[in-house]
């Protein structure tokens, strides 16, 4: 009984020591023969107690060099800084979104550690892996190229191994649905605007989406399934598919070239991915000298400021970029508090469609 209680208490003291940062993450402890002769104890004894903190994850043995504080350590203690990671911070959306959530951070006591990735997942690693040397209580993220898979799970694996919750917003990885997420439900955004073109009697609507995030794979399968519920059959010749690196050049080259060939593919509708390659669509069309929407509609989505006071108002679905910021904040503190809390961590936000002149003869 008494031999058990000196490795409880040199346990009890080395963990008393690493909680209080007396020995911080990444520090050697002092060898077996050290802290034997420090505390007056048996190796044996100090074996012991080293085997429960490895156990436990507060420290680590690397063989040859010695044993070592856990970087777990580092996120024990509160820190009330929040990161959060975006693929853009300039984009149109983001602000908002920040915004939403710098509000609910703010009233309880958070800072935000903000980062982009300029949707590069390469750059998400780094970030990653940066954040997890600081001391974080949780992260809000906006995954990079969501629809490709995702080559850094160990990271996020480290979070989860640290204990510090993240929840993804905007698209999810496919191989990471179970984890907690508030996501637009775009496939039914993609349905609602391809269903009001149909109702304004365009039967040949031409579809331009981004290839390498779950948004524009979600608004496609909603494009094709409202193209299905009006009985018109799929033309793969009326998709565009786009990629974040040529976003800003290949949809209006595209539209340029497909206005020039309309006698072989003819098409009075565009479904555009999002405000800003409706945008484009239309400077493709006022530069061939057709009209929106006499002689072709668009709409657009994210409902941005860009939908609004464009030279033709778009039709478009409205994101409410601030509510997602905001319920994003809600989820990750309602986690930190209760790393097992029950409840909804899974939301689809409901689209909602705003009708404007771009659609409208």
């Amino acid at each position: 009984m008494e031999k058990k209680l000196k490795y409880v208490d040199l346990c009890e003291d080395l963990r008393g020591q690493i909680l209080s940062v007396q020995i911080k993450p990444g520090d050697k402890l002092p060898s077996e023969n050290e802290l034997s002769a420090q505390y007056g104890v048996s190796r044996q004894t100090v074996r012991k107690a080293l085997e429960i903190l490895q156990n436990d994850g507060y420290i680590y043995a690397e063989h040859g060099r010695g044993t070592f504080c856990s970087e777990m350590m580092r996120h024990r203690k509160e820190s009330k800084n929040i990161a959060v990671i975006t693929t853009y911070l300039s984009d149109y959306i983001f602000p908002r979104v920040i915004q939403g959530i710098d509000q609910v951070l703010t009233e309880n006591g958070y800072s935000i550690l903000l980062k982009n990735t300029k949707n590069s997942r390469g750059m998400e690693a780094k970030c990653l892996e940066e954040l997890l040397k600081k001391d974080i209580d949780g992260l809000i993220i906006e995954p990079s190229k969501s629809q490709i898979m995702c080559r850094h799970r160990n990271l996020y694996a480290m979070l989860d191994e640290y204990e510090i919750p993240y929840v993804f917003i905007q698209g999810s990885y496919a191989q990471m649905k179970d984890k907690p997420h508030i996501l637009m439900d775009d496939c039914r955004g993609g349905f609602l605007v391809t269903e009001h073109l149909i109702a304004q009697g365009r039967r040949n609507i031409v579809g331009i989406f981004k290839a390498d995030d779950t948004q524009g794979q979600q608004r496609h399968k909603g494009y094709v399934q409202a193209l299905q519920a009006a009985g018109i059959p799929y033309d793969p010749d009326k998709v565009v598919w786009f990629y974040t690196e040529d976003r800003k050049s290949h949809p209006y080259e595209k539209m340029k070239q497909m206005i020039d060939e309309r006698e072989q593919i003819r098409f009075d509708g565009v479904v555009c991915y999002n405000d800003q390659i409706a945008l484009q669509v239309l400077r493709a069309m006022e530069e061939k000298e057709l009209d929106c929407p006499r002689d072709i509609s668009v709409t657009g989505y994210d409902d941005s400021y860009l939908a609004a006071s464009c030279k033709v108002p778009l039709t478009s679905v409205r994101h409410p970029q601030d509510k997602l910021g905001e319920m994003a904040a809600e989820l990750l503190l309602s986690l930190i508090r209760d790393k097992a809390a029950a409840g909804e961590t899974q939301i689809l936000i409901e689209p909602e469609l705003i009708v404007r002149k771009s659609s409208i003869q």
